[in-house]
Order: structure tokens, then C-alpha cells, then sequence
């Protein structure tokens, strides 16, 4: 029972790191790129220091936290009464089928679906914009864009997946 509250804790740790990373990718640090790429025309300081020390520590944070609050989250709901298998298949191939199972299952595969985001789209894109991996500059400019439109979809989805993470235990009454 106490492995189950420390995944649990993990989960919720590593998730809120993961989301806070992303609002911050796509609320604050693009944003803040754009802006300090038209100051540097004008002698401002540009956005060196930014993809140089900022993005890349915060890239690594990210996509390891979305890693561990995957990882938690599969193990947490194989200990549960849903079952891996259970959510997976929202609540057609557990032992017991619910409304619960059936939520917490599209907050599981939104999830599934945001980890592949992350580690197959932003982060393989995201070296080639800041030099990890050599790139032309056209692949760069289609880098950008990849990993542009994965992170605002995985921000869109987080929303529904936050919500119907938590409506597996708490219901969700403005459904039914």
C-alpha cells in the first residue's frame, strides 16, 4: 500500500513538472524568443542566452518528466482495480468496466499520446533548432514548425487529459 502512495506522489510530482514545463514552453519561453529575436535586430541581447543555458535544462526536465509520469502512471493504474489493460481498453477488457475506467483510459491514452509527442516529435526537432544535432537551415525552419505545432497540440491536450485523469475518481457530473 505504501509503494502505491509513493507512485501515486511520483505521478503527481513528475506530471505537474511535465504540464508546468509545457505552459511554460508555449505561454512564456516562444513568446519570449520572438521577442528577443526582433530586439536583437535592433542591438537588443537576442535569444542566445535563452537556447543556449534556458532550453536546453528545461528540455531535459521536460521530457524526463513526461518519461517518469508516464512510467508512474502505467505502474499506478497496473496496481489499481482498473488494471493497465483495463484503462487501455476504457474499460472493455478489465475486470471491471466502469464509467471511471472508461475516463481514466482517455486520460491515459491522451497521455500515451503526449509522451510520444515529447520524446518522437519536440525533442528529436527540438536538437536540430538549438545545434545539438547538425541541420540545414531549412531543416531547421521545418524543425521549428514540428515542434511547434506537437507542443501547442500536447497543450491543447492537456486539458481534456487533466480532466479525465482526475474524473476516474471524482466523476464528472457536467457529462451526465
Amino acid at each position: 500500500m505504501e509503494i502505491a502512495i509513493a507512485v501515486r506522489w511520483l505521478h503527481i510530482v513528475a506530471g505537474v513538472m511535465w504540464i508546468g514545463l509545457l505552459y511554460y514552453f508555449n505561454f512564456v519561453q516562444v513568446p519570449g524568443l520572438a521577442q528577443a529575436t526582433g530586439e536583437a535586430s535592433s542591438g537588443g541581447p537576442g535569444p542566445a542566452a535563452i537556447t543556449k543555458y534556458v532550453a536546453p535544462r528545461a528540455l531535459f526536465w521536460f521530457r524526463w518528466a513526461a518519461l517518469v509520469t508516464w512510467l508512474s502512471g502505467a505502474a499506478y493504474l497496473e496496481a489499481s482495480p482498473y488494471g493497465l489493460a483495463g484503462a487501455f481498453s476504457l474499460g472493455l477488457a478489465g475486470e471491471m468496466p466502469s464509467a471511471a475506467t472508461t475516463y481514466i483510459g482517455f486520460g491515459a491514452w491522451l497521455g500515451t499520446i503526449m509522451l510520444f509527442n515529447v520524446w518522437g516529435l519536440i525533442w528529436p526537432n527540438q536538437k536540430k533548432i538549438l545545434g545539438i544535432k547538425p541541420a540545414t537551415d531549412a531543416e531547421k525552419a521545418k524543425a521549428r514548425r514540428v515542434a511547434f505545432l506537437a507542443s501547442r497540440t500536447n497543450t491543447l491536450l492537456s486539458i481534456p487529459m487533466l480532466m479525465f485523469m482526475q474524473a476516474g475518481a471524482h466523476g464528472l457530473p457536467f457529462f451526465g
